[in-house]
């Protein structure tokens, strides 16, 4: 039976993915609510219905600023609450887009929320209950399990295509894998021990499969693992070379010093898409082996133990599964050569590190910088939503700064209209995390609000639909055919040669054409010929009958031989067979043992890097704590010293304070007994008079011409610094002329109201006066006086000498009246009835002191004057 001739499909080339304008589809946000651990707690999230949940305030902050009760509810699409389990989530979320992905349409899933929300149990899973993402892998395995291509046939370019090999280069690579056994990403799974929860978190018993998948075509899956780290991306599934001297520094967990991979940086294909330049793509056929793609990176993300979460992500990780398939040729036996015929598409599962505050984590050094990269990574993506929805609702062109985080850079094209966008939002419904879960219900509204572009469908081929279950048929077929005739069909060329070449060994056969009746040699010829050929027919059945007896003979000494070599074999094959059971059971118990040797290693690093994260948090407590009574105490000297200088000064202060005060008390005493002593020496001097000396008293009408007779002229009180020198009297010009009797006079002076140098240059001493106001009220003149040098300069200077005060009281009791009201008031007269003796007239005159006392100048003593009888 003949094959079909091959027919070539038309070339068609595919453009660009055009987005859908005329369609949109909103952003999918969904709510999944945890559990509270313990239960305890306070919840301040509940659900209302399948869609709404509302937010109650914790009792310490349940008013607003009117003083009222405040409580917000927001709606999703869908809301689960704290019993929903992972197939239901994965059926409504995750479902359609692996379906989309099989039709050759992209995806973006992520999940968002607060640190602790369970974003990476959602994505990822426990033991027993699988996440999102190995049940995306099991259904895509689910449904191309019959339809995939082999190995290699499809390959990646380092420019985010896929390429198709034929047979032979496939083959060829396949050999190249299998002879290089160390390549890790084609290790077996039983080489690699995964952790225990491994199979129990894909083994998914409740399996779905898409069920309209396109059966003429092949397809391949490839897989990619990254994080982005403090805003640079890293490539989870690259191999670091390790150091053969210190190998401990490679290998994450086991040192703190481990290197981490170069990063990566991200470019733009020729269709205007993102991807992540270098990035390796491992091509997986199942779904173990993709999850045991996903578990080495996963073992490589950045953790880290902070005071909300003991296993905190500190990255943002993105798993990409890439989808590429290609249409069978029109045979449908194999796949058609052409590049642009292969649809690749992808499917982004995203697990957002969660948003926290410092002053609850207590983070500080590398985590406080990792907590504000993330922070400002969601404030971006924040940013992007908000302007996407202020350009969809207002109709505005506001750029939308996709650039200023990687995150949100890389998945542009989702947002542009490359794909659908679902986010799941994790809330906690404890307390503590009201103030966060409401900035993310926040968020997660808003996000609603953004609408995508739908993607269109794939081209159509053009070839004729059903051509891989044809050719089956045919096979199946022509296979039957074959048996029937009881051989390969490839066995009936090799015959047809054989006897080809016996019949030309033959002589040939003469012509055997008879033209005449006479014709007597024709038939002599043709007999010859023919007993020529029995003749050799005859020979070579001999020959071949003594070829047969001699190859019995020698098979059956051959057997007998073998036979002996195989009882030999036999019995050391049975020795052989007890060994290798002996060992196996051996291997096996090791194996058990080493499985379980290494579950306990891990047990013990994990629970080892436990201990020394919170040693180092201790050690970092036990630090702050040394620098601060480090400071504490150095405060604590400062004040002392500070407070030892104040102690002084005050001591030193109080000290001459009291020692001013008796020097003041001193010569108020001295000053007294010196009055007492005139006194009495007055006193003394009136008793020794004699009587008849005694003055009379005179008249009152002499007493009044007295006092009507004018006041002697003020004497001038010359300076005790007045002398041969001349003087230069400075006297400002605001001066006011004062009342006293004793008046500075300085004779051969030179009076000015400025000081100049043409006047200095002319004397040798220089006064200058200046007044102020006393606390009393009253003017006080000062004198200030000094010496006039010459300067090596040409110019003169003063140094002050001394100072001379002049100062008018009154005395305690009166009050002093202007001159002015003093001179215009007239004289009045006393009357006194009293008796006058010389000794109240004497003691009631004022008392100056005498050259030579204790007492500095200036100073007055007024007695006051005795009253009179009545």
């Amino acid at each position: 039976m003949m094959k079909p001739a091959r027919a070539k499909p038309p070339r068609r080339a595919v453009p660009k993915k055009p987005s859908n304008s005329g369609q949109k589809d909103p952003v999918g946000v969904y709510c999944r609510v945890r559990p509270l651990s313990p239960p305890d707690q306070e919840c301040c999230i509940e659900v209302i219905n399948e869609t709404t949940v509302q937010l109650h305030p914790p009792d310490g902050c349940r008013v607003n600023r009117n003083g009222e009760f405040k409580e917000t509810q927001y709606s999703f699409k869908q809301v689960f609450g704290t019993q929903v389990t992972q197939k239901d989530l994965f059926d409504v979320v995750a479902k359609p887009l692996v379906e989309d992905v099989i039709r050759g349409k992209n995806g973006l899933l992520f999940t968002y929320g607060v640190t602790g929300s369970g974003k990476t149990f959602t994505m990822t899973g426990s033991p027993g209950q699988g996440g999102l993402l190995p049940r995306c892998l099991h259904m895509i395995f689910n449904s191309i399990s019959d339809f995939q291509a082999k190995r290699y046939v499809f390959k990646t370019d380092d420019k985010n295509g896929i390429e198709v090999q034929n047979e032979v280069d496939a083959l060829l690579e396949r050999q190249k894998r299998d002879a290089q056994p160390q390549l890790v990403t084609r290790t077996p799974l039983s080489r690699q021990r995964p952790e225990p929860e491994f199979a129990d978190m894909i083994n998914i018993e409740d399996a779905c499969k898409v069920e309209e998948i396109d059966e003429d075509s092949v397809y391949s899956v490839f897989v990619s693992y990254i994080e982005i780290y403090n805003n640079y991306i890293y490539d989870l599934l690259e191999e670091v070379p390790i150091d053969p001297i210190k190998p401990k520094w490679n290998t994450p967990g086991k040192n703190a010093e481990f290197i981490p991979p170069q990063s990566k940086i991200l470019r733009e294909d020729q269709n205007h898409n993102m991807y992540v330049a270098g990035c390796t793509e491992v091509e997986v056929k199942s779904t173990e082996e993709a999850f045991d793609v996903f578990w080495k990176g996963q073992k490589r993300r950045r953790i880290a133990n902070t005071q909300l979460n003991r296993e905190s992500s500190r990255s943002h990780s993105v798993f990409m599964i890439k989808l590429a398939q290609a249409p069978l040729d029109a045979d449908g036996d194999h796949v058609l050569q052409e590049k642009e015929q292969v649809t690749v598409s992808q499917l982004s599962l995203v697990d957002l590190a969660g948003s926290e505050r410092t002053n609850r984590t207590k983070a500080e050094g590398s985590r406080l910088r990792e907590a504000g990269n993330i922070n400002q990574s969601l404030m971006t993506l924040r940013t992007c939503i908000e302007a996407l929805r202020e350009n969809q609702i207002c109709g505005t062109n506001k750029m939308v700064p996709y650039r200023d985080s990687k995150l949100t850079h890389l998945f542009k094209n989702y947002f542009d209209g490359e794909g659908k966008v679902r986010m799941i939002v994790c809330v906690n419904p404890k307390a503590d995390d009201h103030e966060e879960s409401l900035q993310v219900m926040r968020f997660a509204e808003m996000t609603q609000e953004v609408e995508v572009a739908r993607p269109i469908d794939k081209p159509i081929c053009g070839l004729t639909p059903g051509r891989r279950y044809r050719n089956l048929a045919f096979k199946d077929e022509l296979t039957r055919r074959l048996e029937e005739r009881g051989g390969p069909v490839n066995g009936e060329p090799e015959e047809q040669a054989v006897i080809e070449m016996l019949i030309q060994s033959f002589p040939p056969i003469p012509s055997c054409e008879l033209l005449d009746s006479n014709d007597d040699q024709t038939l002599p010829r043709l007999i010859e010929a023919l007993e020529k050929r029995r003749r050799i027919r005859q020979m070579m059945a001999e020959e071949f009958n003594k070829s047969v007896i001699s190859f019995r003979a020698m098979l059956q000494d051959l057997n007998g031989v073998v036979a002996a070599k195989e009882n030999i074999a036999q019995g050391r094959m049975t020795e052989r067979e007890r060994m290798i059971v002996s060992q196996k059971t051996e291997i096996e118990r090791l194996e058990k043992k080493v499985k379980t040797l290494e579950y306990k290693i891990d047990i013990l690093e994990k629970t080892t890097t436990i201990y020394e994260d919170e040693k180092r948090t201790l050690q970092q407590d036990l630090e702050a704590h040394q620098q601060k009574l480090q400071r504490q105490l150095s405060d604590k000297r400062r004040l002392e010293a500070r407070l030892q200088g104040m102690v002084t000064e005050n001591t030193m202060k109080w000290e001459k304070e009291c020692e001013r005060r008796v020097a003041a008390k001193q010569i108020e005493m001295q000053n007294k007994l010196w009055v007492k002593d005139e006194k009495l020496k007055q006193l003394k001097a009136i008793v020794t008079e004699s009587k008849g000396d005694r003055p009379e008293r005179p008249s009152r009408e002499k007493d009044r011409d007295a006092k009507n007779v004018p006041p002697v002229h003020s004497r001038h009180r010359r300076s005790r610094s007045a002398g041969a020198e001349r003087w230069v009297d400075h006297k400002p010009t605001g001066s006011v002329e004062t009342e006293t009797v004793m008046q500075p006079h300085v004779p051969n002076a030179i009076k000015v109201s400025v000081a100049s140098e043409k006047a200095l240059a002319k004397c040798d001493k220089y006064m200058l006066t200046h007044q102020q106001l006393a606390s009393d009220g009253e003017i006080e003149t000062k004198l200030i006086k000094g010496d006039v040098f010459r300067t090596r300069g040409g110019g003169q200077s003063v140094q002050f000498t001394d100072i001379e005060t002049l100062r008018q009281e009154s005395p305690p009791g009166t009050s002093r009246k202007r001159r002015s009201s003093e001179t215009n008031r007239p004289p009045q007269i006393e009357n006194t009835d009293s008796e006058w003796t010389d000794v109240e007239t004497r003691c009631s005159v004022a008392v100056e002191m005498k050259a030579g006392s204790n007492l500095g100048p200036g100073y007055q003593h007024h007695a006051i004057p005795k009253r009179r009888k009545p």
